[in-house]
């Protein structure tokens, strides 16, 4: 199996509304997205799996919403916690579909909050 992965960043502040420390306060993060997708097989007649360069524009397309944003004021997080988990979880759903459509599969979305912290969203098969 191949495995093939973007990186992308966005800075947002937010809150945690039902969390008790200092996250509970208004700050701000400089956010590193990864994306990695997987598939069997190269494509015979280009070599790849898929095009790097449109891997990143949907990744661009995706964090675009959130780039300079205060991301509990944006959807879904306007009712839901906008933690690494969801955000994860979030740009997960966004891209999976226009990934379908290039034969890749969505393997999992990274979104680190600091150099040191983040979450991974996978589906399991």
């Amino acid at each position: 199996m191949y495995q093939l992965f973007v990186e992308g960043h966005f800075d947002a502040a937010h809150r945690l509304r039902n969390y008790h420390g200092r996250c509970e306060s208004l700050h701000g993060h400089r956010y590193k997205v990864v994306v990695r997708v997987e598939a069997d097989e190269v494509d015979r007649s280009s070599g790849m799996v898929c095009d790097f360069g449109l891997l990143k524009k949907y990744l661009k397309d995706a964090l675009s919403e959130f780039d300079h944003a205060y991301l509990n004021e944006v959807p879904p997080f306007d009712e839901t916690e906008p933690s690494s988990e969801n955000l994860a979880a979030a740009i997960y759903g966004e891209l999976e579909p226009r990934l379908a459509r290039e034969q890749t599969r969505l393997s999992c979305v990274e979104v680190w909050e600091t150099p040191t912290t983040g979450a991974i969203y996978s589906r399991q098969a």
